[in-house]
């Protein structure tokens, strides 16, 4: 039996079916537009109202809401929250249709859509638009992620939170998905698209021209929207500097940042590679790690795996340590250490028994503990932030990051299909870091390689952006000033263009900034006359930063709001239409001739109470996920949001564990409750503030359970790692039985053919190297650092007859590897 815990649900378990889910998004160059359409139709006999909680891209700015009925299409305006809320609820007590769409005060994120008396036997389509700029990958991708949620997932029975408690639940198969998607994407870029990558299975790319600057793809036939859809496209020629100016709206006042023309700015600094092929022999490196049940199996061993690379990667006289959260938190040292065999092996020693056992994801208290240690001299602080959940306080976190962020830059990474985009992007963009995501069949290594080598080069300082522009034209900075430049990687800029010139129609921006030292310069030249056909799109994500920036100024603090700061908020966002956490959409269908009758039935829904649901070990109290329903109308109760969960003595729900194959588990990821609209509201939630508590997950008092009693044998560790747990913290590797295993000869074998006059140890080293650059090349970029501090290393201990061990070892191994291409 299904139980649909998703879209609209009466608390009966009846359903609202959800007939169709449509997403078209039209990509230019890195900038995506997302049209989305959720069709619904009442079954029932009666007028139902209804609440349902979604997550969008923590970056988007949400510029158009709709609902048609029949056919009547009620377009939304936005106004100042209480104020939409107060119209809402008069309009559903006058038999009004209305429909409220609102962003969660504590997460960007985090979308409340209320759909007001839905009438028997009708039809609903909600439309709604955003737009956002595309994350550029390591790989020079653009990645786009359509979240779990515009598009439903449903919850079968003997999942988490619904009556069977001893079902194992792996997935929702496709098949048994009530309702279609259909997706479809339209790329086109100055530049050819050399191809779009998908999680799930694509149509072959469609070119719309010879050039192939215009491609159109979608999703394979039959695809249901069991699973977040991420898409990756890639340009030729990828990543050049641009620039984009937009008119301002006709009908707006000049002046206003909707009325003037806005310019986009697209810079990719290039750093002097003698600068970039160095790297710093010193810095505080501290690792936090989420060790929450959600991230248990194959999340918690890659991060384990990751832990290593990234320890043995360290140099020498740094400083480190490594702390892990759940509902507590942990560290593996009572503070900062400095980096050395020593030191290296305990802490391997400590992650190698880490396991997804510490309850919850509360963040925020080991990120005050860190804050609070003493910086050390001349070690400048990198914190990198690993985690696969959603916080509920993902504001307050990102708060307490930028008022820190003087003093270390933070690296994030998202952690699988449910992790928050707000929180691990406002932890980098505030920390003046970098953020990555790992989601699907990703290998987190590369990624967070790639952010240690960021973190390794030197900080870009003075940072000053410079405009030259014609005579008669002023420019009013839209975007903060740029806290963090990287190798590769876009920065974007906004401003505001004020004024006319009849002298030259070109523009010239220069952004200076200092690196180890050495001032450089991006220069990039640009026309001042407005795009084409981009509608209002720069204009509104313009917006948007501006919004968000304002919002972050605006809770001062001792937690007082700024009422001068949220005045701007609500203005700006009322005049450029884009959502705000003080603003909501509002609709009302005011053509009804007749008021929708009936008394104001109030479906029975039962006292929210706290589920014990324990897997593996990591015992949880769930919220279960079920929308609040009502029959409408004649009453002057306003919608509510309701959790339904049974009492906590009718199940405690262990999940089974099949032959000890924790893979065989049910993810646990904080989007269950999002995009299964999970809710909880008090009785009246105009009086209450309105929107609902994000999803919680807290931990049980008993703790007693433990993987001990089930863990499963360990497979043989990648060859790879067995090669890299094996270097120490110098960089060097032993001459001993462990070595000759990794590289798969024996003792006898590794030792023979070393020339006699040299050290065990540089031959072990040679060794390693040469089978790293023989057989791993495909993953450089995870050993790459690693391989640097061992030819460091090599070159400090003036080892003589290199090129006679290069030529034995690659007879050993049976390899052709150059000495050059080694380093050495």
């Amino acid at each position: 039996m299904m139980v649909s815990c998703c879209g609209l649900i009466t608390s009966q378990k009846e359903p609202v079916p959800l007939k169709s889910v449509e997403v078209e998004l039209e990509v230019k160059d890195h900038v995506a537009t997302v049209v989305s359409t959720l069709n619904y139709h009442n079954q029932e006999d009666k007028p139902l109202e209804a609440v349902f909680v979604f997550p969008l891209p923590g970056d988007a700015a949400v510029c158009h809401f709709s609902a048609t009925v029949g056919q009547t299409e009620i377009v939304a305006e936005v106004k100042e929250k209480q104020e939409a809320r107060e119209e809402y609820d008069d309009a559903l007590s006058s038999g009004q249709q209305a429909f409220l769409l609102e962003e969660s005060e504590q997460s960007p994120d985090v979308f409340s859509l209320s759909v007001g008396s839905l009438p028997p036997g009708e039809s609903a389509s909600i439309r709604l638009e955003y737009v956002t700029e595309l994350a550029v990958q390591a790989d020079e991708g653009l990645r786009f992620l359509l979240p779990a949620v515009l598009n439903p997932r449903y919850q079968p029975q003997g999942s988490v939170g619904s009556e069977g408690s001893n079902v194992q639940v792996t997935s929702v198969p496709a098949s048994l998905v009530p309702y279609t998607l259909s997706f479809s994407a339209r790329v086109s870029s100055p530049r050819p698209v050399s191809k779009v990558e998908s999680s799930s299975p694509l149509d072959p790319v469609q070119y719309l021209n010879t050039e192939q600057i215009q491609a159109t793809v979608k999703l394979a036939a039959g695809h249901k929207f069991d699973r977040d859809v991420e898409l990756l496209i890639y340009y030729k020629d990828a990543h050049q500097p641009s620039a984009m100016v937009e008119a301002g709206q006709a009908s707006s006042q000049p002046g206003s940042l909707m009325g003037d023309p806005v310019v986009m700015l697209s810079l990719y600094p290039e750093f002097p590679q003698a600068v970039m092929s160095s790297v710093a022999s010193s810095g505080e490196f501290v690792f936090l790690l989420d060790r929450s049940g959600s991230m248990h199996g194959e999340r918690i061993k890659n991060a384990r795996d990751t832990l290593l690379l990234l320890l043995k990667s360290l140099p020498l006289g740094c400083y480190f340590n490594i702390y892990s959260f759940g509902s507590s938190f942990e560290h593996i040292f009572p503070k900062s250490e400095e980096y050395n065999q020593k030191t290296m092996e305990e802490a391997l020693k400590k992650v190698e028994e880490m396991e997804a056992n510490l309850g919850g994801t509360e963040i925020l208290k080991p990120l005050k503990h860190i804050y609070r240690q003493p910086s050390i001299p001349s070690q400048p602080r990198q914190l990198f932030v690993f985690t696969d959940g959603e916080v509920g306080n993902t504001k307050e976190v990102i708060n307490l990051v930028k008022q820190n962020s003087a003093s270390h830059r933070c690296f994030s990474f998202g952690i699988g299909e449910g992790a928050s985009s707000a929180l691990i992007n406002g932890l980098a963009k505030e920390g003046g870091g970098h953020a990555q995501f790992i989601t699907g069949a990703d290998r987190m290594q590369p990624k967070v390689m790639q952010s240690l080598r960021f973190a390794l080069q030197p900080s870009v300082v003075d940072v000053s952006v410079k405009w030259d522009l014609p005579s008669g034209v002023s420019v009013t900075a839209l975007s903060p000033p740029i806290a963090a430049l990287f190798q590769g990687q876009r920065s974007l800029v906004y401003a505001q263009f004020t004024g006319q010139s009849s002298e030259a129609s070109e523009g010239c921006v220069t952004v200076a900034y200092s690196l180890a030292g050495h001032p450089s310069q991006t220069q990039l030249h640009f026309s001042l006359k407005p795009a084409e056909d981009s509608g209002l799109t720069v204009h509104r994500l313009a917006a948007r930063t501006v919004i968000r920036s304002l919002e972050m100024e605006v809770r001062e603090p001792g937690g007082q709001e700024d009422a001068g700061g949220k005045k701007k908020v609500v203005e700006l966002s009322v005049q450029s239409g884009v959502s705000s956490v003080f603003t909501a959409f509002i609709a009302v269908n005011k053509s009804n001739s007749e008021a929708i009758q009936g008394p104001l039935l109030c479906r029975t829904i039962p006292t929210p109470r706290m589920r014990a649901c324990k897997v593996l070990g990591a015992p949880y109290l769930m919220r279960r996920p079920v929308m609040s329903f009502y029959s409408a109308q004649g009453s002057q109760m306003s919608p509510r949001m309701m959790a339904c969960m049974a009492p906590m003595g009718s199940c405690s729900m262990r999940m089974p564990v099949m032959s000890c194959d924790m893979a065989q588990l049910p993810q646990m990821s904080p989007m269950m409750g999002l995009a299964f609209g999970q809710t909880s509201c008090s009785m009246d939630r105009q009086r209450a503030g309105g929107m609902p508590e994000l999803p919680q997950m807290s931990p049980m008092m008993d703790q007693s359970d433990t993987l001990e009693s089930c863990r499963p044998k360990q497979p043989p560790r990648d060859p790879l790692l067995q090669l890299v747990s094996l270097q120490k913290a110098s960089g060097c590797w032993l001459l001993d039985p462990h070595l000759a295993a990794a590289l798969g000869k024996t003792s006898e074998e590794v030792e023979k053919p070393k020339p006699a006059s040299v050290k065990q140890d540089v031959w072990a080293t040679i060794l390693a190297l040469i089978w790293l650059h023989g057989f791993k090349m495909d993953a450089q970029e995870e050993w790459e650092l690693l391989s640097m501090k061992a030819v460091s290393w090599l070159r400090a201990q003036k080892a003589s007859l290199v090129t006679q061990c290069v030529e034995a070892g690659n007879a050993l191994l049976g390899c052709n590897v150059q000495k050059d291409a080694v380093g050495l």
